[in-house]
């Protein structure tokens, strides 16, 4: 039996992001030996934000406070979570979200995830959008005024 602890897992570094985006963390699916679905525990310090506000196309995620008090941003709003909340955030818009910690303690949070390619995550805030394939070298980061005319280029 393969098993990961929410409490004591040991996380990996994430400090070479940017300022207000720091974290430690740990993906629970290799660990598991999981290829449907995806998990990553997050150690989210005071202040910080996990990712910029976004939501996906091609992905399902499920949020899971283990600890702490961080405020979810979502299309209501803003929501001070609780520890043992769980919250689902659907493909689109209806599904974006941000989760910072504005609390004096860490909060550890799991997010669940389907897993498959392409992925497509739109962040509305900075106008961009990403493209994951599965191959980096097609992979992309834009921004919305980039887009094209869908012949550019070809004729």
């Amino acid at each position: 039996m393969r098993r990961v602890n929410l409490f004591s897992a040991p996380l990996e570094d994430a400090s070479d992001r940017p300022d207000g985006f720091g974290f430690a963390f740990a993906r629970l699916a290799p660990q598991l030996g999981a290829k449907l679905v995806g998990a990553t525990i997050y150690e989210l310090p005071p202040g910080q934000t996990t990712f910029p506000h976004h939501y996906e196309y091609g992905c399902e995620e499920w949020l899971l406070l283990v600890t702490g008090r961080p405020t979810l941003r979502d299309p209501e709003g803003e929501h001070e979570l609780e520890p043992g909340d769980v919250v689902g955030f659907p493909e689109g818009p209806e599904g974006a979200h941000a989760v910072t910690n504005r609390t004096d303690e860490p909060a550890r949070v799991v997010i669940l995830s389907t897993k498959g390619f392409p992925a497509v995550a739109v962040y509305p805030d900075s106008e961009k959008i990403g493209v994951w394939t599965g191959n980096e070298d097609d992979d992309v980061m834009v921004g919305r005024e980039s887009d094209v005319d869908y012949w550019d280029r070809e004729l």
